[in-house]
């Protein structure tokens, strides 16, 4: 019987493209396409295809795919948005000879024109084109660069609140200086958001020259800086931040205990910002609360035991693990043993509660892995961002998982704490009337963006066509046979001279691959987090597109900075002062530990110094050894580096010319700083020269080759490590590989026996690679799902928030008031607060559709009595319910009242404290108050329950103003006094309340066993708490106040 064969062929995996197009409209073929037999390895490929006639026809279906590509890109949105923006385009273009001519004085004057024509009721929109021209021409003259049409695009795409979908290296931070000068015109602030410290102050400092020269005011957000510093740089037009200290900084405004510790914009501290990088503040880290921690607590001891616990239970037998959901749960067999172990009878015990730390032990256990989630440093267990591969060492993982981990890496424990202040970064952003953003990759995630701030995407076109090749993804059934055919094509790239990038997603795949490539004595360089790499950064990315480098990075790390072909000049002519004074400066070692640079350095090029640089950095060094001597200057590394930073800066503020002479000047003081200055401006210039000659050798090799060692769980992530290759028109090529062992199809439960089937079918090697249509749509099909999986999860975590966040708002806006009103504005919440005190014991008391014989009167008066103390006491006390029955029915005979001075018969007459026309007409607001709410039914004895809580109203507070009198201390000590206290108040049960909603959150999910949907029950026992949490916090103020008063020696605390 025969057997059917599938049909496959041997053809080449790397297809020569179709010839491009020039400029002028002439074909041609990149030097880049006519080498490719010799640019990849030459290594055997299983290619199957559906028969050989379908691979004759290739070039039509390629052809075929140009048109339906060019079809579908014309009949898009996006395509008519895009054309509609160059109308604003040609505007702009034809201010700018107009523009031109001005002098620097008159183009700087233009924007107290612009200021002046907003004044007079001109909008944004109607200044924007030529405040786009100005913007252009102003960085044309500061820093040497002219924005793109399509740069022009990108900045009113942000002007207009969406997000501008840039590639890499198309100059986003540049197109940031247009919507942050238009919409900095209005003088309530911008703020331009980063992802770290590095971009801010960088971005603020390159781009700040550009807006300081047009006369606006420049900011910088840093860590480390106090309170005065935050607080100006907040004031200034545009501020540059990262999201972290911008939300921390909203928390602990939110935290203050007076206005002078209030460093942001208050009552409106946001405007309208500019978030870089908008895919990863927003998605990447939105579902991670920035968290405020408070007191701690004393369980510490209790994570070491349970993390010895966890030692003796066994996967499988004592507990099961699901890696999708990174759960835990204990078996019968495996709760018997810990029970045993901790010599308790039972783990959930209220009083003796162990259950927590033993999952939390298994979790640290199975699912934190050291040199994966995070590295050991100084004795610390530090958080690895999964996404940039950075160390966050500010950043601790909450709910006893850091401590988990800390116990069994056998580190000293940092106790659990109690969250203060909370808040996710989508709900910081939402506080932003105007938000826009920018990225390299967002229009996968466009939906929800949408969906969650209505920001759409707008993919804003190249300047320059992409030529960047993605060569088709390689599929292997081991992670042995992947690694190792990563380091057959870097040796082959290497071997060409072409510049490498290996994405990695761990610190720990990163130093495997780094060991196999030390096997095979091949050079590179390693970016992760351990600082002896993570110092070295910006060195390691300005060399990664030079000729041979091979940089093996985890994720993203050196995100922010572009890879140059030839390398990046500034940082190369940076290298050689520091290399040639920083020693005789300083005999401090700089205490990291440099990994293998001696063999990178010996196999990149060198860079030629012509001899008038050899000549000033002689020069410098023979000074810099003079200064180190006679002033017996003992530097540390760090100020060292610090002051060749202040001369490069120094350098970009005079000519050649200006620096040749402060050099030489005659002084009793060394001129050291202009010399560095002067030496580094012209070895700048011979690395300028050799990064062009060197890049323009690397373009005719092919460019960098970036190589993807896993899929992620988004295609965005996969998206941005291919965007390092083929920058501005750039060559270049991307090539994924994984394996079946990949963590990605373990934590998912994807089924890869389709895979194993047909890598066996191929052939008998499953260390053979296999490439096709029909493993990519597979692999595409996984990371839909996993996208899904996470968006779902997004979505519920905002769903969540979005209850909490409206109670936050209520509560930071009352506090926001308490905070910076005036003394009037106190009175009247203290006011409020003593009569809603009131409003409550008689609503809990009375019912208005019965007669008063059936009210709890004598219950209503014990309870009135307890909140005033001894104050109401002298009063109150010979009252008795049938005296205050009497004088309730006596209002139905009196023809008319006194509001202001209203007293119910035969019962205590409120002191008279309500004088003056203010005090009179603050009582009458609160009658009117009581009369227009709801919070009592209609029925027929309403009006006399009004009257009664007027009535007590009106005695509490009258009673309160005059005991506050009779203490003889000014308006404005007894106004600190009540802010502490209502500050003080709501504080503490804010923070209760956040502890209450945070295990709220938890306990609902088991709900959804009796059918009922959590989020439903989490927005209605929330509102439950967080009515009862206000109404404590008023009652726990009224009465610390009364007692105060009453004796305020007694009470000296609360000030």
């Amino acid at each position: 019987m025969a057997t059917t064969v599938p049909a496959f062929s041997y053809a080449p995996s790397f297809a020569v493209k179709p010839p491009h197009t020039d400029a002028n409209g002439s074909s041609f073929i990149p030097p880049s396409s006519l080498s490719h037999p010799s640019s990849f390895p030459p290594i055997i490929r299983r290619r199957f295809t559906r028969a050989p006639v379908v691979a004759a026809l290739a070039p039509s279906k390629g052809t075929l795919g140009s048109i339906r590509k060019s079809l579908n890109d014309f009949m898009s949105l996006n395509y008519w948005v895009v054309r509609d923006y160059y109308r604003l385009v040609s505007s702009v273009n034809s201010f700018e000879p107009h523009i031109q001519k001005l002098s620097d004085e008159q183009l700087t004057a233009k924007t107290e024109e612009f200021r002046r024509r907003l004044g007079r009721g001109e909008t944004l929109g109607d200044i924007q084109a030529e405040a786009f021209a100005v913007v252009r021409e102003a960085a044309r003259r500061k820093l040497g660069m002219r924005h793109f049409d399509v740069q022009i695009i990108g900045g009113a795409v942000l002007h207009d609140g969406s997000i501008a979908e840039m590639k890499t290296g198309e100059g986003k931070t540049l197109v940031s200086t247009l919507a942050a000068y238009l919409n900095a015109l209005t003088g309530e602030g911008v703020h331009v958001v980063t992802v770290n410290d590095y971009l801010a102050q960088r971005d603020s400092e390159w781009m700040g020259r550009v807006h300081c020269f047009l006369g606006l005011s420049v900011g910088l957000i840093q860590k480390g800086m106090n309170a005065a510093e935050r607080r100006s740089n907040y004031r200034c037009d545009i501020t540059y931040t990262n999201n972290s200290e911008l939300g921390f900084d909203y928390l602990r405004d939110n935290l203050a205990g007076n206005r002078e510790d209030l460093v942001m914009r208050w009552p409106k501290p946001f405007h309208f910002a500019i978030v870089d990088e908008v895919d990863s503040v927003l998605i990447d880290e939105g579902r991670n609360p920035l968290l405020i921690s408070g007191e701690a607590s004393k369980d510490a001891a209790r994570y070491p035991v349970a993390a010895k616990v966890a030692e003796l239970l066994v996967q499988g037998t004592h507990y099961n693990v699901e890696l999708k959901n990174q759960s835990v749960e204990l078996t019968e067999e495996g709760i018997a043993l810990a029970e045993m172990a901790l010599e308790t009878n039972d783990l959930w015990d209220e009083n003796d509660p162990w259950a927590r730390f033993v999952m939390n032990a298994l979790k640290a256990k199975e699912f934190y892995r050291r040199d994966v989630e995070y590295i050991v440093r100084d004795g610390k267990a530090l958080i690895i961002n999964e996404l940039t591969g950075r160390v966050e060492e500010k950043r601790r993982w909450s709910e006893g998982i850091h401590q988990a981990v800390e116990a069994k890496e056998g580190l000293k424990i940092q106790a659990d704490s109690v969250v203060v202040a909370q808040i996710t970064y989508q709900s910081l952003f939402k506080l932003y009337p105007k938000l826009s953003g920018m990225t390299g990759t967002a229009k996968t995630e466009e939906r929800e963006f949408i969906k969650m701030f209505q920001m759409p995407v707008i993919e804003v076109p190249t300047n320059l066509p992409n030529i960047r090749k993605d060569l088709p993804i390689q599929a292997f059934a081991t992670a042995r046979g992947k690694w190792e055919q990563v380091r057959r094509e870097v040796e082959y790239m290497f071997r060409q001279g072409r510049p490498i990038l290996v994405g990695t997603t761990s610190v720990e795949n990163s130093e495997l691959l780094a060991g196999l490539l030390w096997e095979w004595n091949i050079p590179h360089n390693v970016l992760n987090a351990r600082p002896k790499y993570a110092a070295r950064e910006a060195e390691i990315v300005a060399q990664a597109g030079r000729k041979h480098a091979i940089t093996i990075s985890t994720n993203m790390a050196g995100r922010g900075t572009d890879i140059i072909l030839g390398g990046n000049p500034k940082i190369l002519a940076r290298e050689i002062i520091e290399d040639s004074i920083i020693h005789l400066l300083t005999q401090q070692d700089p205490n990291v530990e440099l990994a293998s640079e001696t063999v990178s350095q010996q196999v990149l090029p060198k860079i030629k110094v012509g001899s008038s640089s050899m000549a000033l950095l002689a020069k410098a060094t023979l000074m810099a050894k003079y200064v180190s001597k006679s002033e017996g200057r003992n530097w540390t590394y760090q100020k060292a580096k610090s002051f060749i930073t202040e001369a490069i800066e120094f350098s970009l503020s005079y000519s050649f010319k200006e620096l040749e002479e402060l050099a030489n000047e005659d002084s009793e003081f060394y001129p050291l700083g202009p010399t560095v200055a002067l030496a580094y401006v012209s070895v700048l210039k011979d690395c300028e020269e050799h990064c062009l000659h060197e890049g323009s050798e690397v373009k005719r090799l092919g460019g960098l080759h970036v190589i993807g060692t896993s899929l992620h769980e988004s295609r965005r992530i996969d998206n941005q490590l291919r965007g390092r290759a083929g920058r501005q028109g750039d060559p270049g090529s991307t090539r994924f590989m994984v394996s079946l062992q990949d963590e990605m199809f373990q934590k998912f439960n994807f089924d890869t026996e389709w895979a194993v089937r047909l890598i066996s079918k191929i052939t008998n090697d499953e260390d053979m690679p296999i490439e096709g249509d029909a493993i990519v749509k597979q692999l595409l099909g996984l990371q839909i799902n996993a996208e899904k999986f996470f968006f779902s999860i997004r979505k519920s975590l905002v769903e969540f928030d979005e209850v909490l966040e409206v109670q936050r708002k209520h509560v930071y806006d009352l506090r926001q008031l308490i905070l910076t009103g005036d003394d009037e504005s106190c009175s009247q919440h203290i006011f409020q607060y003593l009569q809603a005190v009131v409003d409550e014991i008689v609503f809990s008391n009375i019912n208005p559709m019965k007669h008063p014989c059936t009210w709890s009167l004598s219950k209503l008066l014990k309870e009135f009595m307890t909140i005033g103390g001894k104050l109401l006491h002298e009063s109150f006390g010979g009252i008795t319910d049938d005296s205050l029955l009497n004088s309730l029915g006596q209002l139905n005979d009196a023809g008319s009242i006194d509001i202001v001075n209203f007293s119910l018969p035969n019962l205590p007459t409120p002191p008279n404290a309500f004088r003056g026309i203010r005090r009179k007409s603050s009582s009458l607001r609160r009658w009117l108050v009581i009369c227009s709410d709801d919070l009592i039914e209609n029925g027929k004895y309403r009006t006399t329950s009004n009257l009664l809580r007027k009535y007590l109203g009106d005695f509490l507070i009258a009673s309160y103003l005059n005991v506050v009198e009779e203490s003889g201390y000014e308006d404005k000590y007894v106004k600190e006094i009540e802010r502490a206290v209502l500050l003080k108040t709501l504080d503490c049960f804010w923070r209760d309340h956040l502890v209450n909603m945070n295990r709220l959150s938890s306990a609902v999910n088991i709900r959804s066993f009796g059918h009922r949907n959590p989020l439903e029950e989490y927005k209605i026992d929330g509102c439950r708490f967080f009515i009862s949490m206000l109404s404590a916090t008023r009652r726990l103020t009224v009465e610390a106040l009364l007692r105060h008063w009453s004796s305020p020696m007694e009470s000296l605390e609360l000030s």
